[in-house]
């Protein structure tokens, strides 16, 4: 049959006899399909075979990459693992009819197998092997291509293809060197079949009664268990993750990576991996793995090596006990990452004129607000970098610490101690600072003594909860400020919000262009509706995974304090009132500030209505 697929391309013209020589040749050393053969030597496209694929099996071609975006109801019909052992992909569903795109529609014992799990009849569609593959890692997520290595345990390797059952020591994990490697894939599969034949009882510690220590240290050590944990750290870098979740439920138990702010299930591990899993997270992180009970959090530090690049990456770590076990949240602090220049955040022109203009004031209290996970600590490193100069001396009281700089004292807070941000505030005010950023301010007393340190000479930054920049003045009076003390002391609020970008790679107009009444409503000027406006979409690539999106961009509304306002304040302005008259004076919205962005073909509507509200 390769022999005939290799006479039709050659008798189109697509490849040469020298070539199918080669390829022939190559198939015989190797092994392998002829057609992913001559697709990777560079003889044909993917195009090519699929064409004729489907021509020699005499069933309907799909070309994957071309292929609208498959329901995740549809893909959760097939697990991962599956999809992987087969190269099989579904496609969509009608009635009791399973469409599956294969390299191979004759292989009936991947029919079977697929039909005997999902319960559905099976319509083959062909597909190259390459396409399935770029498929399966699009849908599914996994980590196929890593493989790690362990430097300090005598470089025994803990990839695929061979897993040392040595596991990597716990306290030599910080100094380990991974590389990202083209091939050795690690199957899920595998790893849960090497679980099943391990010696350790998992499910003897599954009970909360009964924590065994011992057997947890020892189920964490499993290589199995080991080179799970390595792939997932290491494929969230690799994927450009902000936050990894390992959640477990009553009968299943699931990883999800934060990719430009939204979650993405990328693997179901078996069920009987939750606390060898967790156990070993925990083991890394130095912390205590008998305690179940309790809300532990800690730190775990990779020197990885990726394309030949040394990179350093912090990950957070937070545990909460849940009704079916422990939840884990790293939180992933690549300092390589942090965007330092204000004037790539996302300011308009004006909004950082004005940022710029009061952070290098002397004195007075300059504040960030927004949700969690909007950006806060970014604008605030940046803002102190700025200011970081040999002249002056600026102190930091953190929650965690998150990144670290030279020639700034930072101070990590521990509560356990009565180390808070209110006692740090105290101690810097007898360090003779000039700037002080405290990580946050919860409370009245840390309000308190905050205010009093920017009334006293020192600008002070600070971040708070609010939704928007002049809500900031009511929470502050609702902590217990007094108002004259809030009006006097305030320079400048900042709020934020997080969006998509669009990818630049696959970025085109919007065939479906929004009519001038919807623009109007959504917060775009009659003078901008007036002039044409081109919303732009990604259409997906490989870069940004089909999605149309690649990174994230700020949206800022500034509000910097005026006479006018100072008044207003003392007079017991509300909130509303306050957001009336910033707008007079020219502040712009978040969602202004998203409108504009989707006129430079930044961002989409989608994303600014998701995150704002006019």
């Amino acid at each position: 049959m390769a022999s005939k697929l290799g006479d039709m391309l050659v008798k189109a013209q697509l490849i040469s006899e020298p070539q199918l020589e080669e390829a022939l040749k190559i198939q015989r050393r190797e092994g392998g399909k002829l057609g992913s053969i001559a697709v990777r030597q560079g003889f044909c496209s993917d195009q090519d075979i699929v064409s004729f694929l489907g021509m020699q099996y005499g069933v309907p071609a799909a070309d994957l990459d071309q292929w609208p975006l498959i329901e995740n109801a549809v893909i959760a019909l097939v697990p991962a693992e599956l999809a992987n052992k087969h190269k099989v992909l579904p496609l969509q569903r009608s009635g009791n009819v399973l469409t599956l795109a294969m390299s191979d529609p004759t292989d009936i014992f991947a029919m079977d197998d697929v039909r005997f799990h999902t319960g559905y009849n099976i319509d083959p569609v062909v597909s190259s092997e390459m396409g399935l593959v770029r498929g399966i890692e699009r849908y599914y997520g996994g980590s196929s291509g890593l493989r790690l290595r362990d430097d300090v345990a005598g470089g025994k390797r803990t990839g695929s293809g061979g897993a040392s059952s040595e596991p990597i020591a716990p306290n030599a994990f910080n100094q380990n060197a991974f590389d990202d490697a083209a091939d050795g894939a690690l199957d899920l599969k595998e790893l849960e079949n090497e679980l099943e034949e391990s010696d350790t009882e998992y499910e003897a510690f599954e009970e909360e009664e009964n924590i065994n220590a011992a057997a947890l240290a020892k189920g964490s050590e499993e290589a199995p268990v080991v080179r799970l944990v390595n792939m997932v750290l290491i494929d969230a870098i690799r994927k450009g993750a902000s936050d990894i979740h390992v959640e477990p439920y009553e009968k299943s138990y699931r990883i999800r990576f934060r990719i430009d702010g939204l979650l993405t299930e990328v693997m179901r591990p078996n069920i009987k991996l939750k606390d060898p899993v967790t156990s070993r997270i925990k083991i890394l992180a130095k912390l205590n793995i008998a305690e179940k009970r309790l809300p532990q959090d800690g730190r775990i530090k990779l020197r990885v090596n990726l394309g030949g690049q040394q990179k350093t990456i912090d990950y957070r770590v937070s545990i909460l006990p849940t009704l079916f076990g422990e939840k884990i949240v790293l939180r992933l602090l690549d300092s390589d990452k942090l965007m330092l220049d204000l004037t790539k955040l996302g300011f308009e022109p004006e909004s950082l004129q004005q940022w710029d203009r009061q952070i290098s004031k002397p004195y007075g209290m300059v504040l960030v607000t927004g949700p969690t996970g909007s950006g806060k600590t970014n604008t605030l490193y940046s803002s102190i970098a700025k200011l970081n100069q040999t002249d002056v001396n600026i102190m930091t009281a953190e929650d965690p610490v998150e990144f670290n700089f030279a020639g700034i004292n930072q101070v990590q807070m521990k509560e356990q101690i009565g180390l808070n941000f209110a006692a740090a505030l105290r101690s810097f005010l007898r360090q003779d600072p000039n700037i002080i950023l405290v990580g946050e301010i919860r409370d009245f007393e840390t309000a308190e003594i905050a205010i009093k340190a920017s009334l006293t000479g020192h600008l002070v930054l600070s971040t708070l909860h609010t939704n928007d920049a002049p809500s900031t003045i009511s929470r502050l009076m609702n902590m217990g400020v007094e108002p004259f003390l809030v009006a006097t002391s305030v320079n400048i609020i900042c709020a934020q919000r997080l969006i998509r970008r669009i990818c630049v790679n696959c970025k085109a107009p919007d065939p479906h262009q929004p009519p001038a009444e919807a623009l109007l409503k959504i917060g775009f000027t009659e003078a901008e509706v007036g002039k044409g406006i081109t919303i732009m979409k990604g259409m997906g690539c490989d870069i940004c995974s089909k999605k149309g999106f690649k990174g994230r961009v700020g949206l800022y509304e500034v509000l910097e304090m005026s006479e006018t306002m100072r008044d207003m304040i003392l007079t017991g302005a509300s909130a509303m009132e306050l957001r009336e008259q910033s707008v007079k004076e020219g502040m712009i919205t978040l969602r202004r500030s998203g409108c504009r962005k989707v006129l430079d073909g930044v961002t989409t509507i989608e994303e600014i209505v998701r995150e704002t509200v006019l």
